[in-house]
């Protein structure tokens, strides 16, 4: 588990004319080849008329920067909702991390912790951090926290693929005995605890240390 309290450049002189050479060394020995044959010189005239070849896009990168507002945002909720939930005694105590005993829901499936530490992470660590906000969203129903809970539907669908929907828990029914407001008291630690983490890992994922 988390710990507690947590809170390009090309080569030197290439230029844009740097992409012509090998267009340009393909034309020459081309014309060195065409001879007294016709249909070689024609080759040449369409090689000379092609577009520069351009870098394809990262495609890991593709979608991270909108991801990694959405991290922050979740993030600052978290806290916020922390925050307020201490000042005005919400639950009837103060919930304070000294006084709870973290849990891990996300412990027995694939999570942020498991799939964003692994050798070979990928986009695995991106299904991690959705199956744990799904989950905490399902746990986080009853505190009723609207800016909470669309701050994690937001990061959700930025992360989601065209075969994954966000699933909608069903509505809550409020906190009634003392149990369950601990529980909830710890749950929140821990979700905010996970949202550092996750800020984190969106942070790194969108760094140039990620692609090497």
């Amino acid at each position: 588990m988390e710990q507690r309290g947590a809170a390009g450049g090309g080569s030197g002189g290439a230029g844009g004319g740097g992409r012509a050479a090998p267009r340009s060394a393909a034309l020459r020995r081309c014309r060195q080849r065409a001879g007294p044959r016709v249909l070689l010189p024609a080759l040449c005239l369409a090689l000379a008329l092609l577009p520069p070849a351009r870098a394809l896009p990262t495609s890991p990168q593709h979608g991270l920067a909108e991801r990694l507002s959405r991290s922050r945002e979740l993030l600052e909720a978290a806290n916020a909702s922390l925050h307020r939930l201490k000042e005005l005694g919400t639950l009837g105590f103060e919930c304070t991390l000294e006084e709870v005993d973290l849990e891990d829901i996300t412990k027995n499936q694939i999570n942020t912790i498991k799939a964003c530490t692994s050798e070979d992470h990928g986009s695995k660590c991106l299904q991690g951090i959705y199956e744990d906000l799904n989950a905490y969203k399902a746990e986080l129903k009853n505190f009723n926290d609207q800016k909470v809970l669309a701050a994690i539907d937001e990061l959700m669908k930025a992360l989601k693929t065209s075969s994954r929907s966000v699933s909608q828990p069903p509505a809550g029914t409020g906190l009634t005995s003392f149990k369950e407001r601990m529980r909830l008291c710890s749950i929140l630690h821990a979700f905010q605890i996970r949202t550092v983490t996750i800020n984190r890992m969106m942070n790194y994922l969108t760094s140039p240390e990620s692609l090497l």
